[in-house]
């Protein structure tokens, strides 16, 4: 009787996926229900062969970000290596942003860290010569009772491409403040391995400093168990500050509300602590009906009192998916975040395809004022994005859409558009002849911008839409109708000769062509149960045309400035060797606008 006790009351105190949705890999999207609303973001763009494009930075692999919010300021850190994974040097870069959208240009936080020539690793056999430190790190800030931020980085040691520079015999983490006039304060170890000798050390130890604030925040950190286990991976394995010493990676946490703690690590492993993380009740498990390799999972509690877990349901780095829960343990649904991948345009040591490692900001470490849940991941360890998910999270949409962008109060017009929006190809809202419009920018030859709008399910549906295209002589927009899984019946295209058609199975079939400039009212009648479709534009019959893949209801209109992708896929060799051919470059620039977009019952 007291082991089946103990067995229900394990049972209940386990967090546990019970939906019944799961991700299918053979799409990027995962045939995934959207959540409506979330804008994906990109912040930061690779480029070796132009780095004036890229705030100077010509490095390649670009991975593990991080993000806070503080003095209404979002703070994003990441990793930065010149090519690959654990191929040194290495550094951590800072950007910033008051709204989330704009940002500034990475700094340099934490520089390359030369090894002394000579150093002998435990365990390996040969010395280094003329040989840089890797940079990595799980906890990236802490927001102190006496208000200080401080930002955090650990300088590991990689004596080769299959070294790990995360088995406690690294030198050291670092740490220094960020101050309100956005500059930051000098670099300081706060803790170095037990093997590495501080006499070799470039920076101070941090109770050197004369700054008491510093050194309280320092040492409160240190005191913080829930802070500590993120430390677990780089830190010596018998280090006294972290609580659970065996190897689990990625901790992220949040409270439950009965006060409880609990903890979620890579491989959707999860506990629970009664203490703030002193002691944990169980041994880190496999949450049941959790999908996750070896990617991150992050979980939070979001403003609404309800709890979300974010991360990659499969065993690839695709897609990004959000998972909600009432109670914080027991999560019911699964919803699309991200469903791109872009092209891998520099390749490299373990560069991961997809949108990955994600990360929120952790409890303590601020609350944007919109409570809306922001995360960031990076694509493919080469690309840094944020992304917004609206709260309260959801996929319904119940009303009809009547929505003129110029008629929308400012700052809501998007609230419930779908966007990815790289930095070469923004999808935003601008003046076009003095009125707001959906502008949808292009000039990425490796990537596409994309807003895509769910409406209210329907079988039969009038649908009407108006565009202005800039040019007719470059780019492409592509509008699909598609089903809640993402799969679509139908595809209109403005294409780069200055022709306006529809995908009629394997081939186009002409609608008209279109001026560059020129407004078009395009309107459609829907029927899924005919698989015919009627078009008019400008007030015109252009005929009726056959759905070229059919499907049960429509759910969603998406506007893409590019080809759907499907590389990779499962069978892609998992490392990507090569580069793609002029990876540096851009496209002559298309732009689309969107006036406004109308649907009938």
């Amino acid at each position: 009787m007291m082991i089946l006790s103990a067995q229900i009351l394990f049972a209940q105190d386990t967090v546990k996926y019970t939906g019944s949705t799961l991700s299918n890999v053979d799409y990027h999207h995962g045939q995934l229900q959207s959540a409506i609303g979330v804008h994906n973001i990109q912040v930061f763009r690779a480029n070796r062969e132009h780095p004036e494009w890229a705030g100077g930075n010509n490095w390649t692999y670009n991975h593990q970000p991080l993000l806070a919010y503080w003095n209404n300021t979002f703070y994003l850190q990441y990793l930065s290596d010149p090519i690959g994974e654990h191929i040194a040097p290495g550094r951590t870069l800072m950007l910033t942003s008051k709204d989330g959208v704009n940002w500034t240009n990475p700094e340099v936080l934490f520089p390359p860290y030369k090894i002394p020539d000579g150093y002998k690793k435990e365990g390996y056999p040969g010395v280094a010569n003329n040989l840089y430190a890797v940079m990595h790190q799980r906890m990236g800030f802490y927001t102190a009772k006496n208000g200080r931020l401080l930002t955090l980085g650990y300088y590991g040691i990689a004596m080769d491409l299959k070294d790990d520079p995360n088995d406690g015999k690294g030198i050291g983490r670092v740490v220094r403040e960020v101050y309100k006039d956005g500059t930051y304060g000098p670099i300081y170890f706060i803790r170095n391995n037990k093997n590495w000798d501080k006499k070799q050390s470039n920076y101070p130890f941090y109770t050197s400093s004369k700054d008491k604030g510093f050194k309280q925040a320092c040492d409160e950190l240190m005191a913080t168990p829930l802070m500590m286990q993120q430390w677990v991976e780089e830190a010596d394995r018998d280090d006294p500050l972290i609580p659970l010493k065996k190897e689990y990676k990625a901790f992220s946490y949040y409270h439950l509300p009965n006060g409880k703690v609990m903890g979620f690590w890579k491989h959707a492993l999860t506990s629970q602590s009664n203490d703030d993380g002193k002691t944990w009740t169980y041994s880190p498990m496999r949450a049941p009906g959790f999908i996750n390799s070896n990617a991150k999972i992050w979980g939070q509690k979001t403003s609404d009192g309800k709890f979300a877990t974010v991360y990659n349901p499969s065993e690839f780095r695709w897609p990004l998916a959000v998972s909600t829960s009432v109670d914080g343990l027991n999560y019911t649904n699964l919803l699309l975040v991200n469903g791109e991948i872009s092209f891998m345009r520099y390749g490299g040591n373990y560069k991961s395809y997809g949108p990955q490692y994600v990360r929120g900001i952790i409890e303590g470490n601020g609350v944007p004022p919109d409570n809306n849940m922001w995360l960031t991941y990076s694509m493919n360890k080469e690309d840094i994005w944020v992304a917004k998910v609206p709260v309260p999270i959801t996929a319904e949409e119940n009303t009809v859409v009547d929505e003129n962008f110029n008629q929308l109060p400012h700052g809501n017009e998007l609230n419930k558009w779908n966007l990815f929006s790289p930095i070469w190809a923004r999808t935003q809202i601008e003046k076009l002849n003095g009125e707001k419009v959906l502008a949808l920018h292009d000039e990425d030859p490796f990537d596409y911008a994309k807003a895509v709008r769910v409406i209210k399910p329907a079988q039969k549906l009038n649908l009407a839409f108006t565009v202005t295209p800039k040019q007719n002589n470059t780019g492409e927009l592509q509008i699909e109708l598609q089903d809640d899984k993402g799969l679509p019946a139908l595809r209109l295209v403005f294409d780069a000769e200055g022709s306006l058609k529809a995908k009629v199975g394997y081939r186009y079939s002409g609608v008209m062509n279109y001026e560059a400039g020129k407004t078009y009212k395009i309107e459609m009648e829907l029927d899924c149960t005919t698989r015919i479709y009627r078009i008019k534009v400008n007030g015109q019959e252009k005929g009726a045309r056959v759905y070229f893949a059919p499907i049960s209801v429509f759910s969603r209109i998406m506007f893409r400035t590019g080809e759907v992708r499907r590389f990779p896929d499962a069978e892609t060799p998992t490392d990507q060797d090569y580069d793609l051919k002029n990876a540096g470059e851009k496209a002559k620039e298309a732009v689309f606008y969107v006036h406004s977009l109308k649907t009938t019952y």
